[in-house]
């Protein structure tokens, strides 16, 4: 009977709730219901651990959205018998309509996100057998040093753990390529890669020829391995100590497990991190996705492959004939095709992983293309919210990570839009201020009061909409290209480790400032109507106000373009740890301050050296690791000192070994609690007003700065670095030596040059 009774509730209670959402109320009942609706959704989020409130802010939050969406379909359209303002006005309903299912697609992913907590391995005669894959393209031997060591440091039975290093830069089809010059260069990588996997006890193959890309690179890793468990990393990707014993154990717990995924954690930064220089203090663009939406994924069993930091079942990989490779996104693909066969994935939100991200924005947007691209390829070739085997809420989370990609349309949209009315007198938005305040404001506020209910800890506000503009202006022809021939996008890899010795603007900055002085010509324009032309006060206002939002996101984006100069070649890691530096006869105590795959910044404990020539002292830093000693070669680079702190020791290692490399991963990668204090420093929750005054202050100063760059006027001296020591390796079972190999190298080009 009491089922009975609740059932007849809740469809009394639908009914009135669909009443309420789509019946024609008066604007006065209207901005009673929004404030009302605000006012509750204010006081559910004052308490984010509770999950009755975070359902309840959802349910207010989808009730203004709901009333927005259905005052801008029946109230604000142009009629269809003006087709100028209905076409470019029906436009703009449709990207906002594409926003509002997003935001109710992202309300189901983060309705309760998970937080795991790591299981206990099992006895070391249970644990599986693991196979650490390190697919390779065109990456420098040092980058990938630092991540093999740092795989063979990871704390493992040594007879359950084999790294491979799968070379796609030195198959045999480049080894035999017709351009003397392009065989040459991959025979050297070839025969520098495998004697440096000798002398590191790494497994290095290269297969025959580069079909499927990285897909096929791993592929061709799973027919020359057999452990029960794969993990890959990419070549910059550097894991911890304890990375297996944080993800190893799940599969015990987990029937039918194929997947766990772990965070791609930065040491450097993107180009709007290192161009507005907030790199230090504000949260980065990537860890909005690892620490919220991955999370919210997990709870639906959609949590999915990201290409590297991850573990996945080999059992698994053998139900579908290996990793997926239709798509140019192998990660996401290969995990739609495991879920659509009933096997499980699970996320731990944990950096274990320490990585590069692209340095210039040219090479920043040829990545996000390349994510773009591939999502929308699963998309339509793929179908996953049609895809067999998965479940709904699947299909739901599937659909909503694809379909995300679409967002170079709406913001390019919500971009031009006013310009249509400013320049044209077209109305794409009928409305007064009144109607707009009552419905379309309100549903803002509530649109970013629940950013910063979610997402506040991870990312400031008007940030989300400046990396989408900037990577909008750039992958809407990415779109395009993809929707007419899906099958058409190729794989590139993304180039990292780059350094720029200049400021300057990039290359591709010029569609920014077209976009930007076009913008403030409007701004300037919509002023001069308003002044002039009193009976088109009130959309002309709207109009107005919404374009001087996009002329401070198209002036912060030129600071985005105008690139200062990056010098530093190896991102350095606060590690603040205890070792010995061995200079001379003497024995000194130090801490490690920081360290970097260049060197490291000591402090003395008990006295300084009596000498300090910069690049003639020498010394010997020795490390314990597990009971053994390591130790590396060092030479003094420089000293800083400050009167409020230890004076600063910068050391430079005097040669780059295998056993150097050894020492660099255990500085750097054997505590996970470094990667994760940097983490937790940078995510400081920012308020809305803070924030906005943040931003208006990046949109003055950096357009002026990206102005100055433009004309020339940069004003920078000319800074000179130590190079790197470089890496040294026997060639014990090397055909030909690397001064052969460039001997060889310039007689080709001589030869093609005649």
């Amino acid at each position: 009977m009491a089922r009975v009774f609740f059932s007849i509730m809740g469809i009394v209670a639908g009914t009135a709730g669909l009443a309420l959402l789509f019946l024609p109320i008066s604007l006065q009942a209207q901005l009673v219901l929004s404030f009302g609706a605000l006012g509750c959704m204010f006081f559910t989020m004052s308490r984010p651990d509770n999950k009755i409130f975070r359902m309840m802010s959802f349910g207010f939050v989808g009730l203004l959205a709901l009333r927005y969406g259905y005052w801008r379909t029946v109230e604000t359209l142009p009629s269809i018998y003006e087709p100028w303002n209905f076409i470019p006005g029906f436009l703009l309903y449709l990207a906002e309509m594409y926003c509002l299912a997003m935001l109710f697609v992202s309300l189901f992913m983060l309705a309760d996100p998970l937080k795991r907590q790591s299981p206990s391995l099992p006895k070391i005669e249970d644990l599986p057998t693991v196979d650490v894959f390190v697919p390779s393209y065109n990456e420098d031997a040092e980058l990938l040093a630092v991540t093999l060591a740092a795989a063979k440091a990871m704390a493992y039975p040594k007879n359950k753990l084999k790294i491979y290093l799968l070379d796609d830069g030195g198959t045999d089809a480049k080894r035999n390529d017709r351009d003397p010059r392009k065989a040459l260069a991959a025979i050297h990588r070839h025969e520098q890669l495998r004697a440096l996997c000798d002398a590191m006890g790494v497994i290095y193959h290269a297969r025959k020829e580069n079909s499927h890309a990285k897909a096929g690179n791993l592929n061709e890793g799973l027919k020359i391995s057999n452990g029960e468990l794969v993990v890959v990393f990419d070549a910059d990707h550097a894991p911890v100590r304890d990375f297996l014993k944080e993800t190893v154990g799940f599969f015990r717990e987990t029937e039918k497990l194929f997947l766990v995924q772990t965070p791609h954690y930065f040491l450097n930064p993107d180009p709007l991190e290192k161009n507005l220089q907030t790199f230090a203090r504000m949260p980065s663009e990537n860890e909005m996705f690892y620490s919220i939406m991955q999370r919210g994924l997990d709870k639906w069993d959609s949590s999915f492959f990201c290409g590297s930091a991850a573990v996945l079942s080999r059992k698994a990989l053998e139900t579908t004939n290996g990793f997926a490779g239709q798509s140019i996104t192998e990660d996401c693909e290969t995990a739609l095709a495991l879920h659509s066969q009933g096997w499980h994935s699970i996320y731990v939100d944990k950096p274990l992983i320490a990585g590069l991200q692209p340095e210039t924005f040219v090479s920043f947007i040829g990545q996000r293309a390349r994510w773009c691209q591939g999502m929308l390829q699963i998309l339509i070739l793929n179908r996953p919210f049609l895809a067999k085997g998965l479940k709904m809420q699947q299909r739901i989370c599937y659909a909503g990570i694809n379909l995300f990609w679409l967002f170079p349309l709406s913001r390019l949209a919500f971009m031009f839009s006013p310009l249509l009315y400013i320049f044209f007198s077209l109305e794409v938005f009928q409305s007064n201020i009144t109607e707009f305040a009552s419905y379309a404001l309100t549903y803002l506020v509530a649109s970013y009061a629940l950013q910063s209910y979610l997402y506040g800890r991870v990312r400031w506000p008007w940030v989300s909409e400046l990396y989408e503009y900037v990577q909008s202006v750039m992958l809407f022809g990415s779109i395009v290209s993809v929707v007419r021939n899906p099958r058409k996008p190729t794989f590139n890899v993304t180039a990292k480790g780059q350094t720029l010795d200049k400021s300057g603007m990039s290359p591709i900055a010029k569609p920014y400032f077209a976009i930007f002085f076009i913008l403030l010509v409007a701004a300037l324009y919509s002023g001069f109507r308003y002044m002039t032309e009193p009976l088109s006060g009130d959309l002309l206002m709207i109009v107005a106000g919404w374009n001087l939002i996009n002329l401070a996101l198209a002036g912060a984006a030129l600071g985005v373009v105008a690139e200062r100069r990056e010098l530093r070649r190896n991102q350095r890691l606060p590690v603040k740890r205890h070792a010995l530096m061995r200079i001379g006869e003497t024995l000194h105590s130090v801490i490690v301050r920081d360290a970097s795959s260049g060197g490291v910044a000591v402090e003395f404990l008990d006295g300084e050296p009596k000498t300090a020539e910069i690049g003639q002292l020498a010394g010997q830093l020795e490390l314990r690791r597990g009971g053994e000693a390591i130790s590396a070669d060092m030479v003094l680079r420089g000293v800083r000192r400050s009167p409020d702190a230890p004076t600063a020791w910068g050391f430079a290692y005097r040669e780059r070994t295998p056993s150097t490399f050894a020492v660099i991963a255990d500085l750097m990668y054997s505590k996970q609690a470094v990667l994760q204090d940097r983490l937790n420093r940078r995510q400081v929750r920012l308020g809305f007003f803070a924030g906005t005054v943040k931003f208006a202050a990046w949109t003055f100063s950096e357009t002026f700065r990206a102005l100055r760059y433009s004309l020339g006027w940069i004003g920078e001296s000319a800074v000179t670095s130590e190079p790197d020591a470089p890496i040294q390796i026997k060639p014990a079972s090397v055909k030909m030596t690397p001064v052969e190999i460039e001997a060889e190298l310039t007689r080709a080009a001589g030869g093609a040059r005649a």
